[in-house]
């Protein structure tokens, strides 16, 4: 019992319990570590607000808003900005620990779940399918399961292990996992980076509509190159390997790919000659409307109706088109209208270029035309003639208010569209008997 009481015993027993607690539970390193983390909650809080309101104002940022997957992220950043300050202090005490000498697993715990966290909020907010969102979370949780309980290294060695060797090449499973990776990311990239150029091109207003969806579809183009040659680098591939590649793939061009060649081949020349651009009024055979977009295969053709034509580029090269805003957005429409013989011709024509000259969209200057076309069967031929400055906005619209007009004019002064005429004779040994039938047509039967 006295040696309960003896101090210097109950120093020694202290000390190794303190010796037994540090080398089994490691409980004071483990309570510093809680420590540092909680402590580091309050200049998380603190710093809160100033960085939501600041990446709140990202959101006004109207160059990037126009992608879809870029204004769910925006939207996302505000909320995270808590876990965002948390995990930058913490990794900074991490850094300090290690530098320090001292124990750092419950830092690290923490770090990678923060981060696996972070990143699933931001994947699942550009990627708006489900199955690829479920997919990047499983994999954020899975590395940061792995990188906690210290297998991340020995599963990345072992599917580095799993190679074929191909002469001098090697290809591993984790190989082909960083490309397929690096590949998503940068194309991702790439894409995104096209759409900002893309919009800031069309900002110029100097460039015609031609030359900056050429330019859009070329940087596009060298984007997407770029990317896949990064994609292919991080696997250690050879690109001078890919002249054989080049090879194959020209071969492949002379004789099954001819078609889409020619397709692309015919989009940039349509991009270089500015023959046709975005918003110009064209027909070809018997599609008619305005052109909606022109892509590296197709152009995109919107009617009045509401139906959108992909005509392949090669058909806009070789096929007859009728472009009616080419040079000059003007375009002179033709009404056909009929009087009958009884009337002055004259005074219709007036009645005519008053109608005509009613509607908002017919021109002044120069203003509607009337002319006498013939005589003919049943009537005196008058052809109305006007312009107008909007073929994008329909022709049967405008033909129709005119015509309207006419109708109007026609029955206030007394004009008379006739009717059809026929006369029909019959012979026969008894004679000729005419009959007459209503409606301005005479019928003369033979009995």
């Amino acid at each position: 019992m006295e040696q309960f009481w003896n101090p210097d015993q109950l120093v020694i027993w202290l000390e190794q319990a303190a010796a037994w607690v540090d080398n089994n539970i490691l409980l004071v390193p483990i309570l510093l570590q809680i420590g540092a983390c909680l402590l580091s909650v309050i200049p998380a809080l603190l710093l809160r607000r100033p960085l939501s309101r600041q990446l709140a104002r990202l959101q006004n940022w109207r160059a990037l808003l126009h992608y879809a997957g870029f204004r769910r992220l925006l939207a996302v950043l505000p909320d995270l900005a808590f876990p965002i300050i948390l995990v930058l202090l913490i990794w900074f005490i991490d850094a300090v620990a290690i530098q320090a000498g001292l124990r750092h697993n419950i830092l690290r715990l923490v770090a990678s779940l923060l981060n696996a966290w972070i990143f699933i909020r931001l994947g699942t907010a550009v990627v708006n399918d489900p199955v690829w969102a479920r997919s990047i979370a499983i994999i954020a949780w899975g590395l940061a399961a792995l990188n906690i309980v210290g297998w991340l290294d020995p599963a990345i060695d072992l599917l580095d292990s799993l190679a074929l060797h191909i002469g001098q090449f090697r290809i591993s499973v984790f190989g082909i996992l960083k490309a397929m990776l690096s590949l998503a990311i940068l194309l991702w990239v790439a894409s995104f980076a096209s759409r900002i150029f893309e919009q800031r091109i069309q900002k110029v207003h100097r460039l015609t509509p031609s030359v900056q969806v050429l330019m859009s579809k070329l940087l596009k183009l060298v984007l997407l190159s770029i990317a896949v040659l990064f994609a292919l680098s991080t696997i250690g591939v050879d690109l001078t390997a890919l002249a054989v590649f080049g090879g194959a793939i020209g071969v492949g061009i002379g004789f099954g790919l001819q078609r889409i060649v020619a397709n692309l081949i015919s989009g940039v020349i349509l991009l270089l000659d500015r023959s046709i651009k975005p918003g110009d009024v064209i027909a070809i055979g018997d599609t008619f409307g305005w052109i909606q977009s022109l892509g590296a295969r197709y152009t995109a053709v919107r009617t009045r109706d509401g139906t959108e034509f992909l005509i392949p580029n090669e058909d806009l090269i070789t096929n007859q088109v009728e472009n009616w805003s080419h040079s000059d957005v003007k375009l002179r429409l033709k009404v056909p209208v009929g009087i009958a013989y009884r009337c002055d011709p004259h005074f219709a024509i007036k009645l005519c270029n008053e109608a005509a000259a009613k509607c908002a969209r017919v021109l002044d200057n120069p203003g509607p035309n009337t002319l006498l076309r013939g005589f003919g069967d049943n009537s005196v031929d008058l052809e109305i003639r006007f312009w107008i400055t909007d073929p994008q906005n329909g022709r049967g619209n405008i033909i129709s208010e005119v015509l309207l007009n006419v109708w109007d004019s026609f029955k206030e002064n007394e004009i008379e569209i006739p009717f059809p005429q026929r006369d029909l004779h019959l012979r026969s040994s008894d004679g000729t008997v005419n009959i007459e039938i209503p409606g301005n047509a005479t019928e003369n039967t033979a009995r």
